[in-house]
Order: C-alpha cells, then structure tokens, then sequence
C-alpha cells in the first residue's frame, strides 16, 4: 500500500502547529474548517526549503524555474503548456485576481461570481470597487452545475468579468469541457472577460477531468487569465507564491502586473512550489489516493449517522459541501456543532445566499478524524434534540 500522507501526524503533533487552523479553537475542539491539510511536507520539498535554509537564502523573491516548472507540470497533467516567459509570480491567488481584476477593469464594473463561492472573492472584489454579482449555482441529484442561462442573463445586463472557480470550492464540482465552452461562448458573445481560479485543479480526483480555461480553443480563452498554485495540493498556503497565466491576448494585461507585486510573494513558496511542480507528483499520487478514500468515507458515514445531511462526492478538492437544512439548525448549522459538538465547520453563510443551511467540512486529515468529527455532529443533534 502506498504512504498516506494524511496519517503521518497523531492529533497531539497537530496541536502543536501554529497556522491558523489549529490555533483558532481550544485544544478540545477538532478543527474540520479552513482549507489546510494535516499532512507533513512532501520529502522534495521539505529538502529544498532545507537547502535555503542551510545556504541562508532567505533574501527577496524571484520566479526563477517555476513558470517553467509549472508549464511542464500542466504540460503533464493537462495537456496544456502556457508559455512561461509570459507568466508572472504573485504572492498568492486572491492577491493576482485582485491585481487583474484592476488591470481588466474599471471601478463600478461588474464582476459575476458564481455562489455558493469562496468568501474573499466577495470581500476583496468590494474592497477594489467593483460591484459583486452573485451568481447562484443549481443543485440537481449530481451535484451542483452552472445556471448558464442565469449566467447569460448576468452576462447581458453589463458584467465585465466572470470569476471562474474551478475546480469549484465549496461544492468540489469539476466542470466539463462542454460546460466551459458554453461560458466561453457566452463570454465572447457578451464581451465579458474570465478570470478563472484554478488553485485545487491539482487536487481533482479519478472519474473527473479538469480542463485549464486558458486551454480552450476560442477567443474568450485566449483573452482568459488563469491564477493557479501548489499551495492547496502540497500544502504550502503559508510560504506565498501563486502565478499568474495568460492566454494568447492577455499577455500584456498579465505583463502590466507591477513589478512590487511579485516581489511581495515569498521566497520559500518559489521555491516549495518549484520543487513540488517538479519532484512532488509521487506524494500527490499518494495524497489524492487518501483524499479519494476519505472523500467516499465521509458518505458513508454520513449515509449510516445522519441520512438527513445532503452530500455530493466532490469531483475535486478535501472539501465536503454539507447540505444540512433538513435538520434544522438554522441558517448556520456550523455555530450548532461547535457549539455542541466541539466540531469546527466553515460556516455555509460565508459563502453568500446560497450557503445558508450548508456548512463545509475539511477532509484532509486522518480517516479516523473524519470518523470523529461526524460521530460529533451526530451527539451534537442529540443533545439539541434535533434527531
């Protein structure tokens, strides 16, 4: 059998990190929330950031190898190879789509997100000046999918950017090419330009497919703008580096990304990243093998304790998108496990409109954890007397 990553670490080990996922809550609450795993570092990895440190090499960052690190990795893994003299270095992915959003647009223009979404996409968006357009997703017996015909509508009444995530966090959806042809052509048809997220593509689980928006062969994806990091498959959110990829007709959009920018990213997340791009794929093999097991423990567990939650096996991501309103806890169903369960959830409203009733629950951790953290949400609705 293959190492699991996810089991490397005792829960006592865990509590003496000190990122923010296990220094939020008292020690007797388990953390099931914000997007970290609990895995030690992929050995090339831990090696590289070694070096540094042996050499000292702890000055100002540069991009050095990873654009090309990354082209050949997507290369690899996708069948897509951007050019990587025209890739810029940011410090993480919500600060390049932030920075692109203003070079492609104006304030007071709208940009279209799909919800339930990524919490900072909201914030930050507002924070640049542009209006947000919440854009709901539909829930169906597979999952959640595009409303493309709300998204035309979206798109026709004045949007300037769509914000893809995709994968998609919350909900792991992993988008087929005829879905992103269809917002391709919808985005050519309406003059809207697409940022896409694409920061868990690596994390995408057998049976999906991801395909980079950029590799599309349409107008809308040559002028498209993908963000993209190893931060989330390896681990690495602390360290600070993320890139920014240009299609065809949006080099010099990319190009405009000030120089202060890329200087702000960290030099050991270029090189944590540079080495898990190009030596770290056999601990991603064996990470995504966990995660698959963990994906399907979680609704089984589910399945036998608490039938009443709604749960959709993601395509992608360590993330479950839990649809808890049938028990009724409210808008917030998290505040109720922590509160009687000691459980930490991601708090569904965070996520917008479409949030309220769901919560979401991290994975990526040991399956016995998993194991305890649905043992209890299910005390947690028997002292509420909700079951």
């Amino acid at each position: 059998m293959p190492p699991n990553p996810l089991t490397a670490f005792e829960l006592t080990d865990l509590r003496e990190r000190r990122s923010v996922k296990w220094s939020e809550y008292p020690p007797d609450v388990l953390p099931m929330w914000v997007a970290e795993m609990d895995t030690p570092l992929a050995e090339p990895i831990a090696a590289a950031l070694t070096g540094a440190i042996a050499r000292g090499d702890t000055g100002y960052a540069a991009a050095g190898r990873l654009p090309e690190a990354f082209a050949d990795f997507a290369a690899d893994r996708y069948g897509w190879r951007p050019a990587s003299d025209t890739i810029r270095l940011v410090p993480d992915v919500m600060y390049g789509i932030r920075e692109v959003v203003e070079i492609i647009s104006e304030p007071g223009d709208r940009v279209v997100v799909n919800t339930p979404g990524y919490p900072p996409f909201f914030y930050w968006l507002e924070r640049a000046g542009r209006q947000v357009v919440r854009n709901p997703m539909v829930s169906g017996p597979d999952g959640f999918r595009l409303d493309l015909d709300r998204l035309e509508r979206d798109f026709a009444a004045g949007a300037r950017v769509y914000l893809l995530c995709s994968p998609h966090n919350p909900t792991g959806r992993v988008f087929t090419r005829e879905e992103l042809l269809a917002v391709a052509a919808l985005a050519d048809r309406y003059d809207v330009r697409v940022v896409a997220d694409e920061i868990h593509a690596p994390l995408t689980h057998p049976g999906a497919r991801h395909i980079p928006f950029a590799s599309l062969d349409t107008p809308a994806a040559a002028r498209a703008i993908v963000l993209a990091s190893a931060s989330k498959a390896w681990n690495l959110a602390g360290l600070k580096a993320a890139l920014a990829i240009p299609g065809p007709d949006a080099r010099a959009d990319v190009a405009a990304i000030h120089v202060e920018v890329s200087e702000a990213a960290g030099l050991f997340g270029v090189i944590a990243s540079e080495a898990a791009f190009t030596h770290g794929r056999p601990w991603l093999a064996d990470l995504i093998d966990a995660l698959d097991a963990n994906r399907r423990l979680v609704g089984d567990l589910l399945a036998a304790h608490l039938p009443d939650i709604g749960y959709h096996v993601p395509q992608a991501t360590f993330l479950a998108w839990l649809d808890c309103r049938a028990l009724g806890l409210g808008d917030d169903p998290a505040q109720a496990f922590l509160r009687d369960g000691e459980v930490a959830f991601t708090p569904g409203p965070n996520f917008g409109e479409a949030g309220r009733g769901f919560a979401r629950l991290n994975f990526a951790t040991a399956p016995d954890r998993v194991t305890e953290a649905i043992r209890r949400m299910a005390a947690a609705l028997d002292r509420a007397g909700a079951r």
